[in-house]
């Protein structure tokens, strides 16, 4: 039986793989300018300098690979705040972690002009993990404790807070608004290699250890007082997911800005497919995470060409009538 079961969640995974890598061959392929098959296949084989040849290593690719990491990320993110947090809405915006990082960049580009998504990469990092820290140290005062209830209103009130503070920046520096607008919204379009380069370090650690502490997770999802007994340090576990939740989501959020709701569909959408094993879940919802976010971008592109929806939009229609149904089902006991 569960031999059955593990051939089932295999074959998802491959199956997740291969539709990723189609997707990832059709960014590369659609678009503005249109681009063969054949042509894209030569741009790897026989680089000539052309200029359909230059758009599809220096802008569709590293695209595509972009988007697959950042929705990996944001998705493995979701998975992990929603085992911590014990709830089903929960993603990396729980932790204030768009929200900071978005208010880092604004207040470096107001008060320091700072422009260039290479900084605002590093920026916003710094942002995210600030906002994350600072959720769980308010989570964690009070004689009970870090817990889920507590971890949650502060990630609502912080998110909140830097929220407001970002359009009180915005609202008086209109030269601002125009720099951070289409990063505010999040998007993939015109990010270079080197800035997923950059911050590929973190993601590779971050996706490194939610694997291993994949086992940890399956027992914290049983209940705090079920994971004691069973002798494992609940506090340290939860620092650790808290930690992999700051390397992963701030480094999505670094490169490509705060994209919603994939950290909430996705995590859903995995086990019902494969299962509440996080050994399994985890990578699944990473992959599932990438396709999401590459059949997102791809379509983006045709809304209003010949200009471009920002990704974050996109994954706000797909993933708003997702938020309400889980909403209500969570309201109505179902």
């Amino acid at each position: 039986m569960v031999l059955k079961k593990n051939s089932h969640r295999l074959i998802a995974i491959v199956l997740s793989i291969i539709i990723l890598l189609l997707l990832i061959g059709m960014s590369i392929v659609f678009g503005y300018t249109g681009i063969s098959l054949k042509t894209a296949i030569q741009a790897f084989t026989d680089f000539n300098g052309s200029n359909k040849h230059v758009i599809i290593t220096t802008v569709r690719l590293p695209r595509a690979l972009i988007a697959a990491a950042v929705g990996a990320c944001l998705a493995m993110s979701g998975v992990i705040m929603q085992t911590l947090t014990k709830n089903p809405l929960a993603s990396p915006g729980v932790l204030g972690i768009n929200a900071g990082a978005g208010f880092a960049v604004v207040l470096t580009v107001v008060f320091f002009h700072i422009s260039g998504l290479q900084a605002f990469a590093w920026i916003s990092f710094a942002g995210a993990a600030l906002a994350a820290i600072s959720v769980y140290v308010i989570g964690a005062a009070g004689k009970d404790g870090l817990t889920p209830m507590k971890l949650t209103l502060a990630g609502a009130a912080m998110a909140a807070l830097f929220a407001s503070f970002t359009q009180g920046l915005l609202s008086i520096n209109e030269a601002a608004l125009d720099q951070v607008l289409f990063w505010l919204a999040g998007s993939v379009q015109g990010r270079q290699l080197e800035v997923l380069v950059s911050v590929l370090p973190y993601m590779i650690v971050g996706w490194g250890v939610a694997c291993l502490f994949a086992g940890k997770m399956n027992i914290l999802s049983m209940g705090e007082d079920v994971a004691k007994g069973l002798g494992l340090k609940t506090g340290f576990v939860k620092i650790i997911c808290g930690i992999i939740v700051i390397f992963l989501a701030g480094s999505a959020v670094a490169v490509s800005g705060p994209i919603g709701f994939i950290g909430i569909v996705i995590p859903h959408i995995a086990r019902k497919i494969i299962g509440i094993d996080h050994k399994w879940l985890l990578p699944f919802s990473g992959i599932l995470g990438g396709v999401l976010l590459v059949a997102a971008d791809i379509a983006a592109r045709y809304v209003i060409m010949p200009q471009e929806v920002p990704v974050g939009v996109m994954t706000a229609i797909i993933g708003v009538p997702f938020f309400i149904y889980i909403a209500r089902r969570g309201v109505n006991g179902r």
